[in-house]
């Protein structure tokens, strides 16, 4: 088994699975994914569609401005349907964003995107397969989705590069693993690869927390 800080900690099921996992989760403290965000399937792709390609300050920011268009929340989907183009523009989301937005929001109205109860009777793949035929939306966000929205505990997403250099902090390699690789190294973790994601996300945090106190050290 790993150590005795890890095995205390962790309601992951990862626990004993492998050495250095077991020491960065001994380092980081319980994993910090809950019970979802409480977020529908369609507030979490407007919101991921927002945030798509901005910092963090800069798409909570435009979100704030499009919320408050629908008094606070995420416009429905016939409000979004219905508010001008410029209303929106407006709120700093660029054209291939807001037909992304229309199209999210239609999809909802249509039944392609699933409410939450209907979502949850779906597979992760039935999900990915069916959200990423929207514009704007790619398996990796339909992933993000699985895991903060709907809680699914198995989810890999082996493109994201926070989880490959995590993977390589935590395995001491020259470069991050690809996508395949990755998936291939991780199978043995299921059905916790969620939890596998999130620690791999913090490895990554501590690599660069390292990485930046060496540059600052050096100059």
């Amino acid at each position: 088994m790993g150590s005795g800080v890890a095995e205390r900690t962790d309601g992951t099921g990862l626990a004993g699975l492998d050495p250095d996992l077991d020491a960065l989760m001994a380092r980081v403290g319980p994993c910090g994914l809950g019970g979802g965000n409480g977020m529908t399937p369609y507030q979490a792709l407007v919101r991921a569609i927002i945030g798509q390609q901005l910092h963090g300050k800069a798409a909570a920011a435009i979100l704030a401005r499009v919320q408050a268009l629908a008094g606070g929340a995420v416009p429905a989907p016939q409000r979004m349907l219905d508010l001008p183009d410029e209303a929106l523009r407006g709120c700093g989301v660029s054209a291939a964003k807001l037909l992304a937005m229309r199209g999210v929001a239609r999809a909802a109205l249509d039944g392609v995107v699933p409410d939450p109860a209907e979502a949850a009777a779906l597979s992760d793949e039935d999900l990915i397969v069916r959200l990423t035929t929207l514009r704007g939306i790619g398996r990796w966000t339909v992933q993000m989705l699985l895991i903060f929205t709907l809680a699914r505990r198995d989810v890999m997403p082996v493109d994201d590069f926070g989880v490959r250099a995590g993977w390589r902090r935590l395995k001491g390699l020259d470069a991050p693993p690809s996508p395949k690789r990755l998936a291939q190294a991780t199978t043995g973790f299921a059905p916790h690869r969620s939890a596998l994601a999130w620690y791999l996300w913090r490895a990554a945090e501590e690599g660069r927390t390292a990485a930046t106190a060496l540059t600052g050290s050096a100059s």
